[in-house]
């Protein structure tokens, strides 16, 4: 197999399946309970915390970064192994888009979930996983002004907005290392998705009867 945009076609597809895994709303499932009848209805970390504890929340959180990270370490490596045993030459532009395009998928999956008639997450802790590996600088700037914001304001909701955002600008700026465009574009797409997925927190947020943490 050439590498070509059939293999990157299908290093973003494993990534949208398994970000596709919803991981919250089977550990809701493993307790009778559906975490999209409680609370925000959303089935990322925070709401199960609210449905089903602090243990659960914090499994959800684990689970849904891993997500990312594995998408952007795993799938690039597989493909790169093929490559290589196969000795297919890969050119830098080539090497930046397998590293960062599975990152946007798998985002997209967990946010557009194909096991949730194509619904899902907010995508905050897959695209931390993602943000982990492929910018580690500006992800530890982002955590800090989370925990900032979550601390003073207490929500969780704004805190990671605050934190998208903050890490697109650390990335743009090149905080930390010097980032191809590839990886610029994937974190931007990345952060516009979190926002849009967070319309309706905005809302709350803005009218004042968001739920805090």
């Amino acid at each position: 197999m050439p590498f070509d945009f059939m293999m990157l076609s299908l290093s973003c597809i494993l990534a949208f399946l398994l970000g596709s895994i919803p991981t919250g709303l089977l550990l809701g499932k493993l307790k009778g309970i559906d975490v999209r009848s409680v609370g925000s209805g959303n089935i990322g970390a925070t709401n199960v915390k609210r449905a089903l504890g602090k243990k659960a929340g914090a499994i959800t959180l684990v689970l849904d970064t891993t997500k990312g990270i594995l998408a952007v370490s795993l799938i690039p490596a597989a493909f790169n192994y093929l490559s290589d045993i196969n000795q297919l030459p890969v050119n830098l532009h080539q090497q930046n888009l397998l590293t960062s395009l599975p990152g946007l998928f798998v985002v997209l999956g967990h946010c557009y979930s194909l096991f949730l008639k194509f619904n899902g997450g907010k995508g905050v802790a897959t695209s931390l996983g993602v943000f982990t590996i492929l910018a580690p600088i500006p992800t530890l700037f982002a955590a800090i002004v989370f925990l900032m914001v979550v601390k003073v304001k207490k929500y969780v909701a704004l805190g990671s907005l605050v934190a998208a955002i903050a890490t697109l600008i650390a990335v743009v700026m090149d905080i930390g290392d010097s980032y191809d465009n590839a990886l610029k574009a994937t974190v931007a797409a990345i952060v516009v998705i979190v926002i849009l997925r967070h319309t309706e927190n905005i809302k709350r947020l803005i009218r004042g009867n968001e739920l805090a943490h």
